[in-house]
């Protein structure tokens, strides 16, 4: 299935995969309004779709969008609440990089009505589908699990205090998803010494993991954030470095297959 907005792809197993900082096309009216900085759309999640390649062999759900998130950001919420309180977040249409430094040239950030007008266009139909499909798989395989993939530079000071760690699981501490799969997928990560991890530290979850995940109601949702630095370059041209992804995409492959080993009456 193909939107203007968004991609998606229909599986046959319970999982959904959501990779909705991958978009990388900023509109035509849009770019005049930006720094010119802005136009290589520095903050986006890097490479994800061909990092998470074998999902579509594993029979998942794949949805991606097609524009940056500088034109608005899927993980946030309608309202624009701050996702994290008390510290330094970027908005529903972002104003700033993850560095702190400003988006848009002087004066031209977007007004309210602006901003109503992408979430109506951009932001609404890819969650419209978020919750078809989750329906649809629900229907069809009695729950529905929705993976949520996100990636990011390891070392942001205006975001974050010091180095994250490579891989960042979240699970909006521990209401996303049931307790035992958050455990099983604690005991993957525990079992590899390639790549450093916590679960609902930084990272507990944007607000698809938030919004989504009701365990009690057959809905699963787990998120991971994974560092840049874990499969590739952390500066331009954001390439990819084929030995760290060799040694991640086996332990993505396994985290995923936990997921659909899971099952509600485990």
């Amino acid at each position: 299935m193909t939107d203007a907005v968004f991609t998606l792809h229909r599986g046959t197993t319970p999982l959904l995969l959501s990779l909705p900082h991958v978009g990388t096309q900023i509109p035509d009216p849009l770019k005049p309004l930006l720094v010119e900085r802005a136009l290589a759309v520095e903050d986006t999640d890097w490479h994800l779709e061909a990092l998470y390649g074998f999902a579509l062999e594993l029979g998942a759900s794949v949805i991606v969008p097609v524009n940056s998130r500088f034109l608005i950001d899927l993980n946030r919420s309608p309202e624009n609440v701050p996702m994290y309180p008390g510290v330094n977040n970027t908005e529903l249409c972002p104003t700033r990089f993850f560095t702190g430094d400003p988006i848009y040239r002087t004066g031209c950030a977007p007004t309210p009505e602006q901003v109503a007008q992408r979430r109506e266009r951009y932001w609404q139909p890819y969650h419209d589908a978020l919750t078809a499909e989750l329906a649809r798989l629900k229907a069809s395989h009695g729950h529905a699990m929705l993976w949520d993939g996100h990636s990011i530079r390891s070392q942001l000071p205006w975001l974050f205090d010091g180095q994250l760690p490579d891989l960042n699981l979240g699970t909006a501490a521990g209401t996303s998803c049931s307790p035992k799969l958050r455990a099983a997928l604690m005991q993957v990560l525990s079992g590899q010494s390639s790549f450093s991890h916590v679960t609902d530290g930084r990272f507990k979850g944007g607000y698809i993991t938030r919004q989504y995940g009701k365990p009690a109601d057959g809905i699963q949702v787990v998120q991971l954030e994974k560092c840049w630095s874990s499969y590739m370059d952390e500066s331009p041209p954001w390439v990819l470095a084929p030995d760290r992804v060799a040694r991640l995409t086996p332990l993505l492959c396994s985290l995923l297959r936990t997921m659909l080993a899971w099952r509600p009456d485990a």
